[in-house]
């Protein structure tokens, strides 16, 4: 099944195995993608991953952007840049997304000049220290309430970063509704304490990653694949869980899924583990149950091994995506292939948060982990 060819949208992939996105800071301090960054992806492309997911990318110059040297798709500077990156991932005929991330409280730069203010739903400050490997020190501060406006000036710079992947040539965007980050926080009952049409109960506490989303879907061509990403976990809380378990995933990817999703990509700590209780499903499982029939599934967490990765396809997920164990192995599916053994990622370990895979460069932090 690792190997068997598949459709999303209308992209025809090779195998079901992706590069999953991880956090890197190798963009030019103005936010454009670099020939260093060109050469990292198309390591993976060159190693037999049929789609590739990029780090997390701003998309606005208000709130967005999290960390220093991070690349953005605010502007057509921005996009051309990209256009280095993307052409060389598709010089082995594999496909890239964008993945677009608004960072919300959990900013680790200084992207404004007013103290670091950041957005949130509400006025939580998150659990935690920023960490220093991303340009960020000591607690986050307790971010702004976001008002109609912020949320609208969020939502545009969604559209517009997209249209920008569209015109770079990227293949796709991928909403990053996943740890902790802005969209994420929206599901988040601790984090999202709202009283309007955006905070309480599942389906409004989904309504405005919906509404992303649908914009999205509407501001780009057909045939231009817009995913999401979704975990209940945090980078700041890795224990927390949607209080209303099961229900809530139901309620999520019902409504994101009919919102215009083409995938969905659910990430958590192992993907082939029960999720909701001792015995129900995992976040994999329940999006395959809960989402509309149309809808692809990318499963994420601990699935370096062949036989986890396989488990995870029986289980119902269409495709799934690699981190740390493609840093290990950047031609993961071509050795899995060959039957070659795989190398070990040491986990007491982590590669700098940059566009490389040396594993002579070593940095004690969070930066090999995925987004």
């Amino acid at each position: 099944m690792l190997f068997d060819s598949t459709s999303l949208g209308e992209l025809t992939l090779d195998n079901r195995v992706g590069l999953a996105p991880m956090t890197r800071v190798s963009a030019t301090a103005d936010g454009r993608a670099t020939e260093e960054m060109a050469q990292y992806y198309a390591k993976f492309a060159n190693g037999g991953f049929s789609f590739v997911i990029t780090e997390g990318v701003y998309t606005d110059d208000e709130y967005s952007k999290g960390y220093l040297n991070q690349p953005g798709l605010v502007t057509a500077q921005h996009a051309d840049a990209w256009t280095q990156v993307v052409d060389a991932v598709h010089d082995s005929d594999t496909a890239i997304f964008a993945q677009l991330m608004h960072s919300g409280a959990q900013n680790q730069g200084i992207p404004r000049s007013n103290n670091q203010e950041t957005i949130a739903p509400s006025a939580v400050q998150p659990d935690g220290e920023k960490a220093e490997a991303y340009g960020g020190s000591g607690t986050y501060p307790v971010p702004k309430k976001a008002t109609q406006d912020d949320l609208a000036t969020a939502r545009e710079g969604f559209v517009t970063a997209a249209k920008n992947a569209h015109n770079a040539g990227f293949d796709g965007v991928e909403l990053h509704a996943a740890n902790g980050y802005f969209l994420n926080e929206f599901l988040s009952k601790s984090l999202n304490q709202r009283d309007d049409e955006y905070g309480g109960k599942p389906a409004n506490r989904v309504r405005y990653p919906a509404e992303v989303v649908s914009a999205v879907a509407e501001a780009v061509p057909e045939d231009f694949v817009v995913g999401v990403r979704i975990s209940q976990t945090m980078v700041t809380d890795y224990d927390y869980e949607w209080p209303e378990g099961e229900d809530a995933a139901a309620v999520f990817f019902k409504e994101l899924s009919a919102a215009g999703a083409d995938y969905i990509h659910t990430t958590e700590r192992d993907a082939t583990a029960s999720t909701f209780g001792a015995d129900g499903p995992t976040l994999a499982e329940a999006s395959v149950e809960y989402s509309t029939d149309h809808t692809v599934v990318i499963a994420n967490g601990s699935l370096g091994t062949p036989e986890a990765a396989r488990k995870a396809l029986n289980h119902g997920a269409d495709l799934l995506t690699l981190g740390t164990s493609a840093l290990a192995n950047p031609d993961w599916p071509t050795r899995v292939a060959e039957g070659d053994e795989l190398a070990q990622f040491d986990r007491a370990q982590f590669l700098k948060p940059e566009a490389s895979i040396s594993n002579h460069e070593l940095l004690d932090g969070m930066s090999a982990t995925e987004d």
